[in-house]
């Protein structure tokens, strides 16, 4: 049986040597150019991103219920056959939200030029902002205030299947945008708000909240919608509590609490590589700086 299999693995593979030419080539780059620029722009760092595995394991799977029929295990091949479809057929209700999102993206004007041409429009100046201060100094008067807030780090990543339901700020980052944010009469404090590098992409966003059954029932809904958008997605999330003012950071459904801002400033560096590229800078000058005495 297993001389049959590799025989007909051997005869495919010789097919496709004999038969690949450049033009195939082409085809195949197009179609998984496609494939990855849709997984970029609306399956990465979503809910449904774990399932793509799962797509991958079906594709395996029905390569095995063809092998399986043709070394004549025909009932186990057409079973297997059959419970991929079945599964494939329930993959169109799982990633409804993220083909709706693509098919009213392909109906934007310039779509194309959007996808492929797209540039960063931040001038010089908008690099000038010191992030971790302007955070610092935010969280510093929500604490003494207590005034709940949700702070999503994007870290380039794509939150679109959850900030498209929020309200599209794109200004950059201060300490008096957040407070006014948060501030408990605006329509938009009950939400998250969503920062990309220096920037305000986006507040008033609604986060999927956890279901995790084991968690403590002191944690609110800010809490809760923060360990659940961490669950789904490679983000941080800091949360004020708005009912004791304490400061949490919430990474892979984990929260850690913090007694002091000192070491808040620390991990927040870290979480947005400010730390590391600090680090960076000091060691080519110090490098420069060696080179220099040597001479």
């Amino acid at each position: 049986m297993l001389d049959t299999v590799i025989a007909i693995f051997q005869g495919v593979i010789g097919q496709l040597k004999w038969s690949l030419t450049w033009v195939n080539i082409v085809e195949i780059f197009i179609i998984a150019s496609t494939l990855f620029l849709f997984y970029r722009k609306f399956i990465k760092n979503t809910s449904s991103e774990k399932l793509v595995k799962g797509l991958f394991i079906l594709i395996f799977l029905w390569i095995m219920s063809e092998v399986l029929t043709l070394i004549n295990l025909t009932i186990l091949g057409l079973f297997l056959k059959g419970m991929v479809m079945v599964v494939s057929l329930s993959l169109i209700v799982i990633f409804q939200p993220e083909l709706r999102r693509f098919l009213g993206y392909l109906g934007q004007p310039g779509f194309i030029g959007k996808t492929l041409f797209s540039k960063n429009t931040h001038t010089v100046q908008d690099t000038e902002v010191d992030i971790i201060k302007e955070l610092i100094e935010a969280v510093k008067y929500l604490t003494k205030t207590k005034t709940g807030a949700l702070i999503v780090f994007n870290k380039g990543l794509n939150t679109g299947a959850y900030s498209d339901v929020g309200t599209k700020i794109d200004g950059i980052l201060s300490t008096e945008l957040i407070l006014t944010i948060f501030h408990p009469n605006t329509p938009l404090h009950d939400g998250a708000m969503v920062i990309e590098e220096n920037r305000i992409l986006s507040a008033g966003v609604l986060l999927p909240l956890t279901e995790d059954p084991k968690l403590s029932w002191k944690y609110g809904t800010r809490h809760r919608a923060a360990i659940g958008m961490s669950e789904v997605s490679d983000v941080a999330c800091l949360v004020v509590s708005e009912e004791t003012g304490d400061v949490s950071i919430c990474m892979d459904g984990m929260l850690k609490k913090y007694e002091d801002l000192k070491t808040l400033k620390e991990d927040l560096e870290s979480i947005l590589g400010i730390k590391k590229q600090a680090d960076e800078n000091n060691l080519t000058h110090k490098t420069l700086l060696d080179v220099l005495l040597r001479k």
